[in-house]
């Protein structure tokens, strides 16, 4: 046992180090140990470091919001105010870029539905000139856009506004009043500011489905504002006007319809609105004839003219103006006959007379001309040589002489025809 033990102590010892290697193992656990503190203290140094740039990351974010936020600021305040500044300056819109018609809206309209052209409107207006002298001034207007039933203006304007729409209209004078303003109120070149609501807008009602009485309504009120722009002398003007007019007062497809109390009424009285009607759409005729000899279209004023004369042959004002179309067309023969029986049936009319006379007096002086023009033809305008030239010089030629000479110019003409009869006939018998 007691061997087993000392080798057992044997073994032992001979596993433990010797005291060298006990110091070189005890060196290296030092230096192990010094690593590791080394190690944890800088682990530690870089969790500092770490904790302490975290905020300085989260300042410096923090900043960087705040720059954003105040560059955003700006940014909205510089849109705010430009969009403030394009307000400011598109608040007048100039419809026509000439600086005589704008528009600025006073209250916007809640639907977006606006009137086309020859819509029926029902507008309130207000019109006052830059003094502010109130010179236009309605309450529930109906008018008929494209029409020319308000100044020009107005007619431009109201399709680009939506029923509700107040707006103010700033009209210069070349689609207002002109030139001429209109007397007492409005003097020339003004320009008018309006006010206008547009209350509502509704499409033209078809011609065929009104009443009699409707159509001579609406026809006479476009020709009473055909007949405001001819004494303006706005020609064009007049006869859009009058033409419109027709439109309500000419015949149409399927006759007139009559409303209930006229159907009630007696045969007597249809016809009655059927002759005001016809007197209604010859009146317009007449007018339109005259619009259209301003502007010298000569050939559509005779057909209105011929369209009065085809009902009332023996209308006066038709006959007199178609005279005056005819004579300006050169036509003197006719204009002559034309005003003839227009002095026949108004005698008394010193304007008839005096147009006659001048028509007569011109027709004259072509038949004159026109004789002249035949002589020069046949050589007949100038005397011959062989005449003599005064009294004296007459005396003294015999007779026989003289009346030798004057037959000259019948030989040269008998001469003249002779050789062309002989031309003819040589012609003739040279291509048979």
């Amino acid at each position: 046992m007691n061997t087993d033990f000392s080798g057992y102590t044997n073994s032992v010892n001979s596993d433990l180090p010797s005291n060298g290697e006990t110091e070189q193992l005890e060196n290296s656990a030092l230096c192990v140990t010094k690593q590791i503190e080394i190690d944890e203290n800088c682990q530690s140094h870089s969790s500092l470091e770490v904790n302490v740039s975290q905020p300085e990351t989260e300042g410096s974010a923090s900043n960087g919001d705040q720059n954003t936020e105040s560059i955003n600021g700006d940014k909205t305040q510089g849109s705010v105010d430009e969009e403030k500044d394009e307000g400011e300056t598109e608040e007048w819109l100039d419809i026509l870029g000439s600086g005589q018609l704008k528009k600025k809206i006073l209250k916007r309209a809640e639907s977006s539905y606006r009137p086309q052209r020859s819509h029926i409107c029902e507008i309130n207006l207000e019109g006052r000139l830059p003094d502010g002298t109130i010179v236009d001034k309605h309450d529930h207007l109906s008018i008929q856009i494209g029409d020319a039933e308000v100044v020009q203006g107005l007619d431009l304007a109201l399709p680009l506004m939506d029923v509700g729409e107040v707006a103010l209209l700033e009209i210069g004078p070349r689609f207002a009043y002109g030139a001429l303003g209109r007397e007492p109120d409005v003097p020339r070149d003004a320009t008018v500011v309006y006010t206008v609501e547009l209350l509502s807008a509704d499409p033209e009602p078809d011609v065929e489905v009104l009443p009699a009485t409707k159509r001579k309504e609406i026809g006479c009120r476009k020709r009473e504002r055909g007949n405001w722009w001819y004494s303006r002398q706005e020609h064009t003007l007049a006869i859009q006007c009058y033409r419109r007019a027709l439109d309500y007062l000419d015949d149409i497809e399927g006759g007139i319809t009559l409303t209930s109390g006229e159907r009630e009424g007696s045969n007597q009285g249809t016809e009655e609105e059927l002759h005001d009607l016809l007197e209604d759409r010859l009146k317009v005729y007449n007018n339109l004839a005259a619009a259209q000899m301003k502007i010298k279209a000569h050939d559509t004023a005779l057909q209105s003219v011929e369209n009065v004369l085809r009902c009332q042959p023996n209308n006066v004002k038709a006959l007199f103006r178609k005279g005056k179309i005819l004579a300006a067309k050169g036509e003197n023969p006719s204009a002559v006959a034309a005003l003839r029986l227009a002095s026949q049936l108004e005698p008394d009319n010193r304007m008839i007379r005096q147009e006659l006379l001048r028509i007569l007096r011109l027709h004259k002086e072509d038949t004159v001309h026109e004789k002249k023009l035949y002589k020069k033809m046949l050589g007949q305008d100038k005397p011959p040589d062989s005449l003599p030239k005064n009294d004296k010089d007459i005396n003294q030629l015999s007779p026989a002489v003289l009346r030798l000479q004057l037959q000259v110019p019948w030989a040269i003409l008998f001469g003249t025809l002779a050789v062309l009869v002989a031309g003819v006939v040589a012609y003739r018998y040279k291509f048979l």
